[in-house]
């Protein structure tokens, strides 16, 4: 196939709608789009709903559950920084028995694909969660969030530890529907996330959610104190994007087979072709659903043109393509273009 050596540039006029086959797969959750939300950012989908239609993107990935409802951490919990935000908003939420009542059931009456993110203080509670959601219908798969750093306790982040994800991990697949694919959300702060990545692999996930945000925080000038009441927070946004995109790329070359969502400052389709370049399967849009809450449906466009542009009839060609050897007319040394 010959791939289009330059694209469109900003500012150029829009081509006509591609004839790309945009449907993609994650595990055994078939869906029209490669573009998901991300977990934590538009709750349930239910907001987004009045600016596009939910049930036409890859699936609705819901805010972090637990077992019972949370408060979260106190305020203030969230601060704009360059090219993102930090949040520190400790997984408030209504616990399961509510979500399972309102929010899924909302989105089963909808018909939106749904992957339902759980959270947990401990192994065993997130294994009761995972029991709760199979006895119930409308979860198409289970996002295991095991990575979330908004928490007062650091030992609760259980995927900087390969044997803790492990146990997290192996908990919720026993306690699950074997139908229901299964996807581990991993922390960027960890020396070796493809370390990380095996344990969890070895210890039945699916696939993997491939990056939650990234620790950091602010200090007010005003006060001179920490910005966020809780100190740290999850940076998210186009400031991560680059580590995100480093992950995943490092997981695809550790793990060829895996399913992989990528996560992390996607603001247009052209983002989104990079990860999917570098081997995700699929993708979330967070953070831009704040200024824009019909991202993921442009992103969902704008990839198709992308792709279009570059000469790829489908995302699958796509996947992992960023991963391929030298193109014949470079030479094995410089990678120079030889002219005769």
């Amino acid at each position: 196939m010959t791939r289009a050596m330059f694209g469109h540039g900003i500012g150029s006029a829009a081509p006509p709608v591609p004839n790309t086959d945009m449907s993609a797969a994650l595990a055994s959750l078939s869906m029209p789009s490669p573009v998901l939300t991300a977990s934590g950012c538009a709750a349930s989908g239910r907001e987004l709903d009045q600016f596009f239609d939910i049930t036409k993107i890859g699936a609705i990935v819901t805010k972090s559950v637990m077992l019972r409802p949370r408060s979260g951490r106190p305020t203030p919990r969230m601060c704009e920084t360059p090219s993102g935000m930090l949040n520190s908003i400790g997984l408030q939420g209504p616990g399961i028995e509510e979500f399972i009542e309102v929010d899924l059931a909302w989105l089963e009456a909808r018909g939106a694909r749904t992957v339902v993110s759980i959270a947990g203080e401990s192994v065993d509670e997130y294994g009761k969660v995972a029991q709760k959601l199979r006895t119930v219908g409308g979860a198409d798969a289970i996002e295991v969030n095991i990575s979330c750093p908004n928490v007062s306790d650091r030992n609760q982040v259980f995927a900087c530890d390969p044997e803790m994800a492990a146990n997290v991990i192996q908990t919720v697949r026993r306690q699950s529907d074997s139908q229901t694919p299964i996807f581990a959300k991993l922390s960027p702060d960890v020396t070796d996330i493809a370390e990380i990545a095996r344990s969890v692999v070895r210890a039945g996930v699916d696939g993997l959610t491939v990056i939650n945000t990234a620790l950091g925080m602010v200090i007010d000038l005003e006060t001179m104190r920490p910005a966020l009441a809780g100190v740290t927070g999850g940076l998210s946004g186009p400031a991560i994007r680059p580590i995100a995109l480093r992950c995943v790329w490092q997981i695809r070359q550790a793990l060829p087979d895996i399913p992989i969502l990528g996560v992390g400052g996607i603001r247009t389709g052209f983002d989104a072709l990079q990860f999917i370049l570098a081997g995700a399967n699929a993708v979330s849009v967070g953070t831009m659903t704040f200024n824009d809450p019909s991202a993921p449906m442009r992103v969902h466009n704008e990839l198709a043109l992308a792709l279009a542009e570059r000469g790829f009839g489908s995302v699958s060609e796509a996947i992992s393509y960023g991963h391929r050897g030298a193109d014949i007319f470079e030479t094995a040394g410089e990678g120079e273009i030889e002219l005769e």
